[in-house]
C-alpha cells in the first residue's frame, strides 16, 4: 500500500482498540508465525540481537527468545496498548525489551541486528520498499530477515460481496502482490530474497463472526478513500446476503493471501538498488491451507 492509500492514524487507532482481546482472534497470525519460524532454520549461528518488527502482543517475540536464549530479543510495535499487553508474554527470567516506534524509523544503529523478524506488519506501512530499506539498514551483513505480508487476493469474498452491495466504495484494503514485494526487497538492497505466496482459508459460521475477528485483529479498512461514518443496515444486509453465496457445508470461507520472504543482510560495501527495475528472486510454493474452527 502507498501513503496515498493508507490512513496511518486509522491503523494506529484500530490496533489500540483491539489490543486487549487480540489473541482471541489471531488464528491467521499463529499459522503464518509457524511458517516463518521454519525459515529461521536457515540461520545457523547464535544471534546476539533479534528484532521483532510489528510484534503486536509479542507471542512471536517470546518464541524467538526461547529459540535463542542467549540473544537480546526486542519487541517493537507502533501501538503502546499492544506493547502493554505484551508484558503477559515477556516471562520473568529474561524478559524481552519492548520498544514503541514506527517500523519506518527504527531507533537502532545501522547493522545492529543479527535477525529481523516481522509477521504481518508490512501491509500496514506506507510502501514495501521503504519498509525493507529500514529493515535492511539495521540488519548486519549476513544477517537474516524473515517477513510476511498480505497479498491482493486477501478477503476476496468479502471484497466481492461489498462490491455487489455498495459498488464504488473501498470496503476492503488493497495490498501489494508478491512481485511488488520482491521488487521492493531487491531495490532496498536485500540479498538473495526467496518469496512464497500462499492462500489460507479460514471458515466461519457467519459473516458477523468473520467481521468480529477482523475487528478483534485491528484489521479494519484503513484505505484513505473508504466511506466515513456508519454503513447503512440495508447495505450491510445486502453484503451479508451476497456473501452467503460462498457458503458450503454450513460454513463461509475467508481467504487470506499471505506473502512470505526470507533474505540476507547486504554485504559490506554494497549499495541498495533504488530505482532499479531488474528482479531476481526465487519463488517457492507451500502447503494446503488450514481451516478456522
Amino acid at each position: 500500500m502507498t501513503d496515498a492509500r493508507l490512513d496511518l492514524r486509522q491503523v494506529r487507532r484500530a490496533f489500540a482498540r483491539s489490543a486487549r482481546g487480540y489473541e482471541h482472534h489471531d488464528a491467521l497470525q499463529r499459522e503464518v508465525e509457524a511458517r516463518l519460524f521454519e525459515s529461521l532454520d536457515y540461520y545457523e549461528g547464535h544471534p546476539a540481537r533479534v528484532l521483532d518488527v510489528g510484534s503486536g502482543t509479542a507471542r512471536g517475540t517470546a518464541r524467538l527468545g526461547k529459540r535463542w536464549r542467549g540473544a537480546e530479543v526486542i519487541a517493537l510495535d507502533v501501538s503502546l496498548p499492544m506493547l502493554r499487553e505484551a508484558r503477559r508474554n515477556a516471562g520473568w527470567r529474561k524478559a524481552f525489551a519492548r520498544v514503541a516506534a514506527n517500523a519506518l524509523a527504527l531507533p537502532f544503529p545501522d547493522r545492529s541486528m543479527d535477525v529481523v523478524y516481522s509477521n504481518l506488519c508490512m501491509q500496514w506501512c506506507e510502501e514495501p520498499r521503504t519498509f525493507f530499506a529500514e529493515l535492511r539498514r539495521v540488519l548486519k551483513p549476513g544477517g537474516l530477515l524473515v517477513a510476511s505480508s498480505l497479498g491482493p487476493d486477501t478477503l476476496g469474498e468479502l471484497r466481492a460481496a461489498w462490491h455487489e452491495a455498495d459498488p464504488g466504495q473501498p470496503h476492503v484494503g488493497r495490498f501489494a502482490d508478491m512481485h511488488e514485494v520482491g521488487d521492493a526487497a531487491i531495490a532496498a538492497g536485500l540479498k538473495d530474497p526467496v518469496l512464497d505466496a500462499d492462500h489460507i482459508v479460514l471458515e466461519y459460521a457467519s459473516v458477523d463472526r468473520l467481521l468480529r475477528d477482523l475487528k478483534g485483529l485491528g484489521a479494519t479498512n484503513a484505505d484513505r478513500g473508504r466511506q466515513r461514518g456508519l454503513t447503512g443496515k440495508a447495505r450491510f444486509r445486502a453484503m451479508a446476503d451476497a456473501y452467503e453465496r460462498y457458503r458450503r457445508h454450513g460454513r463461509i470461507p475467508a481467504t487470506w493471501e499471505v506473502v512470505t520472504l526470507h533474505a540476507w543482510g547486504m554485504p559490506e560495501g554494497a549499495m541498495p538498488l533504488y530505482g532499479g527495475r531488474e528482479t531476481r528472486f526465487e519463488v517457492i510454493k507451500r502447503r494446503e491451507p488450514p481451516t478456522r474452527d
